[in-house]
């Protein structure tokens, strides 16, 4: 086999490269772990004695039938608390920092706990204040999940420094190294950052995995400084090499890391098993249970309805602006394509003059974006000036929580599109249509209108792909923040 290595230039920062006395740099996952449970401790204790005040006044209260404060309590309680998070694995470090598992774990620790107190405090027939129940709880819950979420928006941006992240060395065939730093360079997030690269390439009978590449290997992980290597695929390895490349690694500060040949499959669907010494990697297929459809739709319909009652004086105000803006009706209509290939109306507040859909394959020609998908304009001269506004901010969007009542949208899943559009669906794309279109989904909030046409649909792939009720909710957050802080991309 021949081999090729090169070595990634990177910016890091120093306390990426800050070392232990061994020599051996302290695993970033140990720092971000103390950061984690600094706020967790913060958010627990704010949350578990701001309700005894709150419930109980400031003054120190005794349980009743029992010899013991209520300020002994809130100690206990948080406590546990914090053993809940420690003992459901909050903070290991497969989990911390990125995927939903972090999020899900952390809503299974504290019902769990609270659920255990409520127990034990009917057998033992102690009079726990309600307090802790209907505010500790909630409002604690919340607070860790909002923690934790502030807390990776500070490890991303360390990341995208370039520290506290797993530093590797890509170890396979050329095209498969380069699909692998490709996918980790757009999400600095993973935190997995590639300092050297070693490219394999099979020549003729000869060993797969020879000294000569041990031996390159372990000069390139001396040199880069790296924290394991990772294997990005198998087109020139076998498994034996896989296992050899595993011993050549100094047991307890290099890590060995497999890739899969697999794409957007999300960590709740893999699960893996040894079997007769064999690795096994089991992959759920996607499920779209009767449970998942009604815990769905009824996300939606409380979603929906509060904010359609919330946000009914702004509808007032922009559809007086609308009006103000120039002739035609106050809402746009447009067929779209939803789930199953049905066709239903959209509703917008109407954004362009009026007949503006009369114009759009005379503009994508002047543009040349005839027979392209996608069906954006640059400086649409279509658009109003408050239509403009109303855009950037996705304003104009509103009126579709009418569609979300009917049962034609959800808050999120794929855009709808127009039938146009649908035709330039390939097989894989097609699987868009198995869910209700969304509100909003995870390409809007990924690049929005800068995203080209194959990463949008893969996006929505991996959504459909990929449900979860958790994922729902992280995106209408990152979709909060888009619309109030809507950027560039914005259209």
């Amino acid at each position: 086999m021949n081999s090729s290595v090169s070595l990634v230039a990177s910016s890091v920062e120093s306390d990426n490269l800050t070392r232990s006395g061994r020599g051996v740099r302290t695993p970033w996952q140990r720092k971000y772990s103390h950061v984690v449970a600094a706020v967790d401790t913060a958010v627990i204790a704010a949350a578990v004695f701001g309700a005894q005040v709150a419930w109980l006044g400031p003054d120190p209260v005794h349980v009743a039938s029992a010899p013991v404060t209520y300020t002994a309590v809130s100690f206990g309680l948080a406590a546990a608390w914090l053993a809940a998070l420690f003992l459901r694995g909050t903070r290991q470090p497969r989990v911390i920092g990125y995927g939903a598992a972090e999020y899900r774990l952390i809503l299974a620790a504290s019902m769990q706990m609270f659920g255990l107190v409520s127990i034990v405090a009917y057998l033992s027939d102690a009079e726990l204040s309600r307090g802790y129940f209907l505010l500790s709880l909630p409002l604690g819950t919340a607070g860790l999940l909002c923690g934790r979420l502030l807390s990776r928006r500070w490890l991303s941006r360390r990341r995208a420094a370039g520290a506290m992240s797993t530093r590797v060395v890509l170890v396979g065939a050329a095209d498969e190294n380069e699909r692998v730093a490709g996918e980790l360079s757009r999400q600095p997030s993973a935190g997995l950052h590639v300092v050297g690269v070693l490219a394999l390439s099979r020549a003729g009978s000869g060993p797969a995995w020879s000294d000569e590449e041990a031996n390159a290997l372990r000069e390139c992980l001396a040199t880069s400084g790296a924290d394991g290597v990772l294997v990005s695929g198998g087109a020139v390895l076998q498994p034996a090499d896989i296992r050899r490349i595993g011993w050549s690694l100094d047991s307890g500060r290099h890590h060995l890391i497999v890739a899969m040949n697999l794409i957007d499959v999300a960590g709740p669907r893999l699960h893996t098993r040894p079997v007769a010494g064999l690795p096994l990697v089991h992959v759920e297929t996607p499920q779209f249970s009767a449970t998942q459809r009604v815990l769905k739709r009824v996300f939606d319909i409380a979603g929906a309805g509060v904010l359609v009652l919330a946000l009914a004086p702004v509808f007032a105000v922009l559809a007086l602006l609308v009006r103000a803006s120039g002739p035609g009706p106050v809402f746009f209509r447009q067929e779209r394509v939803g789930q199953g290939g049905a066709h239903f109306g959209m509703l917008k507040f109407r954004s362009m003059i009026d007949g503006a859909d009369a114009r759009l394959q005379e503009l994508l020609a002047e543009q040349g974006r005839e027979g392209t998908p996608l069906f954006k304009i640059d400086n649409d001269p279509r658009i109003t000036p408050v239509g403009r506004w109303l855009r950037k901010y996705s304003l104009d969007e509103l009126p579709q929580l009418f569609n979300v009542l009917g049962g034609q949208m959800s808050l999120v899943g794929p855009r709808p599109q127009r039938d146009a559009e649908v035709e330039f669906y390939d097989d894989d794309a097609h699987r868009r249509l198995m869910v209700r279109p969304g509100m909003s989904g995870l390409w809007q909030v990924s690049g929005r209108s800068a995203l080209a046409w194959d990463d949008a649909i893969r996006l929505d792939l991996f959504y459909v792909e990929n449900w979860s009720l958790v994922g729902d909710i992280v995106i209408l957050a990152r979709t909060f923040k888009a619309v109030v802080a809507p950027g560039d991309t914005a259209h």
